[in-house]
């Protein structure tokens, strides 16, 4: 099978499913349809919107530069003084020491030689606003001024939901999209920008308290309520900012995020708006509720509204899911965990630990309502009682070697996997024996 009938193919099996439902009325039997594919409008379609899909996941900003870079100024702390913005600017080693990463593949060899070479200023803001000239930064996007001077900056989805697998150095190597950013300090990112009024009047507090709810979060996590309720930190202390979850995995999955807040276009529709700042449409009137919601309601977060002829998101939800749909779930590398003791702990799993009643395989979640009330799972209200349904989602498990750093649960409480497995000890006395547990964190590391 030639390459392109090979691509072809791996898009039909990989999306047509999720897209289309699996009615078998697809055109033909299934061995017509295996040794055709060339042609079939199902699957043109279906390369066709991945293709798009990764294009948006990566580089489209839905116009939300108006936000970050003209109205927040980040640009401007990003390009640094010496740049025409203002003070030391962001260097590259700064950048990658905040979680940002960057594309090797963006990179020309020649650059690639120099940097390898050490004839690269790392320390030097204006190595990065080169890096953004290629569009090499994932998640960044760069906007430049015919005099070259960096005029704006916009963000993507890639930025909290891509990383790189370091083989060129240290945060910097091959796209990885769909993993989670657990060393990403978001945070501190936004807070380098010279105008967080605009946030500051939203949540009607000074200024110092945005940066200081901000640099509260921490590398890899995001507050994606805090525009919606204003409530910043937990009742004890602690920052109220999740984790950042992994976008691949979520094939067959109704409900998406921590807190089950709608499906996964659902939620990009959500993000777009409303966290990235990009220019859409968006309605949701549960965020109307001025009591659970009163930053939102405020602000009608819940009835974002722009003409078609200006609306820069609808129109790309669509290609923009099935990429993700299309994603595929790393394999734990080797060495990684005990396979011996994985196919031990699979018993335990889908046995007396009963796991398996809720993490159903092989979605590892359950099919059809996927949502759980705190006391059902042992744990406090705080996060759910942010959300319509007051509950918590029952989280996909694969892939999860992917999700080490930063910790497990929505707000990453557990330490380790021996830590999770622990408290559902605790809270259903399931009565494992130390063996068993061991087995079990194997098999959980070899999803």
């Amino acid at each position: 099978m030639g390459t392109r009938r090979l691509r072809r193919w791996l898009a039909l099996c990989a999306i047509t499913a999720a897209l289309l439902g699996c009615d078998g009325e697809l055109g033909g039997s299934p061995a017509s349809s295996r040794s055709d594919v060339d042609g079939d409008p199902v699957v043109d379609n279906a390369t066709r919107l991945v293709e798009e899909g990764r294009e948006i996941f990566r580089f489209d900003t839905f116009g939300d530069e108006a936000f970050w870079g003209d109205q927040l100024q980040l640009h401007r702390a990003i390009a640094g003084a010496e740049n025409g913005g203002v003070g030391p600017g962001l260097t590259p080693t700064a950048a990658l020491g905040l979680g940002l990463k960057v594309d090797a593949a963006a990179i020309p060899a020649a650059l690639a030689a120099s940097i390898q070479a050490g004839e690269v200023d790392l320390e030097d803001p204006a190595t990065t606003l080169a890096l953004l000239r290629i569009d090499a930064v994932v998640g960044v996007q760069g906007f430049f001024a015919d005099d070259g001077s960096l005029r704006s900056v916009g963000i993507t989805c890639a930025i909290c939901h891509s990383t790189v697998d370091d083989s060129f150095a240290p945060g910097i190597g091959v796209r990885r999209d769909g993993w989670p950013a657990r060393d990403l300090d978001i945070g501190r990112i936004v807070a380098l920008a010279p105008n967080l009024t605009p946030i500051a009047e939203l949540l009607q507090v000074d200024v110092e308290t945005v940066r200081t709810v901000l640099t509260s979060w921490g590398p890899g996590k995001y507050d994606a309520e805090l525009l919606l309720d204003g409530r910043a930190f937990r009742p004890d202390g602690g920052s109220g900012a999740t984790v950042l979850p992994a976008a691949f995995g979520l094939q067959g999955v109704n409900l998406h995020t921590y807190t089950g807040w709608g499906s996964v276009p659902y939620w990009n529709a959500f993000v777009a708006n409303t966290q990235m700042h990009g220019i859409g449409n968006f309605y949701d009137p549960r965020l109307d509720d001025a009591t659970r919601f009163p930053v939102a309601a405020r602000a009608r977060l819940g009835h974002i509204s722009r003409p078609p002829s200006e609306d820069r998101i609808t129109p790309k939800l669509p290609a923009l899911h099935a990429y993700q749909m299309a994603l595929v779930v790393p394999t734990p590398p080797a060495g990684s965990f005990d396979p011996a003791a994985a196919a031990r702990g699979r018993v335990v799993f889908e046995g007396p630990a009963r796991c398996a009643s809720c993490h159903v395989p092989p979605l590892f979640t359950e099919p059809g309502w996927n949502m759980h009330t705190p006391e059902e799972i042992g744990i406090d209200d705080f996060q759910a009682s942010r959300s319509p349904d007051g509950r918590y989602r029952t989280t996909p498990l694969r892939g999860l070697f992917t999700r080490m750093r930063g910790g497990f649960y929505h707000d990453g409480r557990f330490a380790t996997l021996e830590d999770v497995v622990a408290h559902y000890e605790r809270v259903f006395s399931l009565g494992l024996d130390d063996a068993e547990r061991r087995d079990l964190v194997e098999y959980l590391k070899s999803l």
